[in-house]
């Protein structure tokens, strides 16, 4: 896993309860109500737990294939000898 998928993971909880209250905000002050922002900033920190766990899971099965891949290159083929023509 590189670096950059790492501060992704890292950015995406803080960024979506800011656009969760911030979206919030602007409904509280349509509808001229105080309490909507804090909906907001609950929707945006369980958005951002549900992608945080998705990219986390699909990062993880990206490393095992990547594994799994590396391990069946060192098994020998199932010929038997030691080239194409081995008998």
């Amino acid at each position: 896993m590189t670096v950059a998928r790492y501060s992704e993971i890292g950015f995406m909880i803080p960024a979506s309860v800011i656009v969760g209250y911030l979206l919030g905000l602007l409904a509280d002050h349509f509808l001229h109500t105080h309490w909507i922002y804090l909906v907001g900033i609950i929707f945006g920190a369980v958005a951002g737990f549900v992608s945080m766990i998705k990219r986390a899971l699909a990062s993880s099965k990206d490393v095992e294939s990547e594994e799994s891949e590396e391990n069946e290159e060192g098994k020998p083929d199932d010929s038997g000898g030691n080239g194409p023509n081995a008998r």
